[in-house]
């Protein structure tokens, strides 16, 4: 097996319901798994970076961009799922699984998503979350939330509102859940062996599945924003914000 101390892999399909082929959609002229393997890319944590894919066409398009792809069974019915396949043909301490939905992924959230990892053995999974400041995010299904505990640790994932709060209102403390997750090697190919849990069915969330079983999340707060990329809707504001990104960037040089 090829050993690394972090290998973060990026589950990419091409059938996806409401946006088909969405790891080749293009924004601003690149397609969408191409910035988010240079993102990651970019974090100097990570020793190897591989994009997990069931369709050869996603393949060629990231070898072609200078990256590494590893072709994996079109059965999987998870990312998680299929960063296990790779964990078993790759080996590593630690791998994080980065959703080929989030083109614009910054070094410096997956570098602070490892650390506490590398810290602390005891910690067998962390994930980001970053502070929600719109009234239509919080109230958004498709946004999902989290609560942590006074340690950072994961009490609950909703897609529901919370905490609630009673006077009313979006609180302070809001939480946005951000896809992108770091496991300790023996942790993740258990937890793809395991059955799925009541929580998990009910509000389709597979990090419930960690909770049910009595394992602690870290919950990292990101630094940046990182636009998720689910709906044609979606795919629009996300070409905006690369634009932005650019002009910010020409003024900035």
């Amino acid at each position: 097996m090829n050993t690394a101390s972090v290998i973060a892999v990026i589950p990419a399909r091409y059938a996806s319901t409401r946006l088909p082929g969405k790891p080749l959609r293009e924004i601003d002229g690149v397609p969408m798994v191409v910035r988010v393997w240079r993102s990651v890319s970019a974090a100097g944590g990570i020793a190897r970076v591989i994009v997990a894919t069931d369709d050869e066409r996603i393949a060629a398009v990231v070898r072609q961009a200078g990256g590494e792809a590893m072709l994996t069974s079109d059965q999987h019915q998870s990312g998680t799922d299929r960063v296990a396949e790779v964990a078993r043909r790759a080996r590593a301490a630690l791998y994080v699984n980065v959703q080929g939905d989030l083109p614009f992924i910054a070094a410096a959230d997956l570098d602070a998503l490892v650390a506490p990892m590398l810290a602390d053995r005891r910690l067998a999974m962390a994930t980001l979350a970053t502070p929600i400041t719109d009234d239509h995010e919080w109230g958004n299904p498709n946004v999902v939330k989290v609560v942590c505990d006074g340690h950072g640790d994961a009490l609950y994932f909703s897609r529901a509102s919370i905490p609630h709060a009673r006077a009313g209102g979006r609180p302070a403390q809001a939480l946005r859940h951000i896809g992108v997750y770091a496991y300790r090697r023996a942790f993740l190919l258990r937890f793809a062996a395991m059955p799925l849990g009541m929580l998990e069915k009910v509000e389709m969330l597979e990090q419930l599945r960690a909770l049910e079983n009595g394992y602690r999340i870290r919950v990292v707060k990101s630094a940046a924003p990182s636009p998720e990329v689910d709906t044609a809707e979606d795919l629009a504001a996300a070409e905006r914000f690369a634009r932005q990104m650019v002009s910010w960037e020409t003024t900035r040089g």
